[in-house]
């Protein structure tokens, strides 16, 4: 489709950086925020005041005081195989670095890179307990493992190629599986987020958004349904422990049962409402 794109999410971020900082936004990489409240953020060296508070911290919104139940982290893992040659290609094709993804319940999605590698993730990391959030979660064995599996049975041509990076990371998920943007003109305090994994396009919509919202022009983009919504909170713990790694195992299944039976799965229908469907 004519409407999809791909990018390099990284190099967004640093061409962002330079946008801003030319306009003479200045940054402050590495000063955890603790705690934020009307007309403040907290960190560990001191305080910053500001007229408006925007919290777009995604998935660790939880970290936040009084936010624990706003957003939950679920992590998804991301595989790179070594850079493939032309005869690979002929048989995957992607010759115009299509993205791909199919309609599994567990997600998976890849595309073709620059430099001719495959990149392809999904989902399938356990939801850990409390909403944690840690660098040893951005990896883990048996779900790469299933990611290269799934990857060759989509293209077998890629049995002996080398998977030369893993690597993964949290998404913020409401309980509603809906992003929003707001401002709340009584307190000052702003927030974006909960993109369920769509952030790379979905922030810079929201970021337009709150630019409206701030400055208080009458826009087209501040009219938009998910302005202004509010999630349910997530369930206590260990509820949502259980819950969403529950889920996970039972799109796990939903899926080993529709290529069993090549039929919509009951499971699914059952998964359906803990996912926002």
């Amino acid at each position: 489709t004519p409407d999809c794109a791909v990018l390099h999410p990284a190099r967004l971020v640093r061409g962002l950086v330079r946008a801003v900082e030319r306009r003479g936004v200045r940054l402050l990489e590495g000063t955890r925020v603790t705690a934020i409240a009307p007309g403040s953020a907290s960190t560990a060296h001191g305080t910053v005041t500001a007229e408006i508070v925007v919290r777009a911290t995604e998935a660790w919104t939880p970290q936040l005081p009084g936010h624990e139940r706003t957003m939950a982290p679920v992590y998804s893992l991301v595989i790179a195989t070594e850079p493939l040659p032309p005869a690979a290609w002929e048989v995957i094709g992607l010759r115009r670095r299509e993205a791909f993804a199919d309609h599994r319940h567990l997600i998976v999605y890849g595309q073709r890179t620059v430099d001719d590698r495959l990149v392809f993730g999904g989902r399938g990391a356990p939801y850990h307990l409390g909403s944690r959030v840690r660098p040893a979660y951005d990896h883990e064995p048996r779900v790469f493992a299933r990611l290269w599996s799934s990857l060759l049975e989509l293209f077998p041509v890629l049995r002996g190629t080398a998977v030369t990076h893993a690597w993964g990371g949290p998404l913020g998920i409401p309980r509603d599986w809906c992003a929003s943007v707001g401002l709340d003109r009584r307190t000052g305090l702003a927030w974006a987020g909960g993109y369920v994994g769509d952030g790379v396009s979905t922030t810079n919509l929201a970021g337009r958004t709150l630019r409206d919202l701030v400055l208080g022009h009458d826009t087209d983009l501040v009219g938009l349904p998910w302005v202004g919504h509010r999630s349910p909170p997530w369930e206590p713990e260990p509820l949502r422990w259980l819950g969403i790694n529950a889920g996970l195992r039972m799109a796990s299944v939903a899926d080993a049962e529709e290529a069993l039976t090549g039929r919509p799965s009951l499971v699914a229908r059952r998964l359906a409402p803990l996912v926002g469907h």
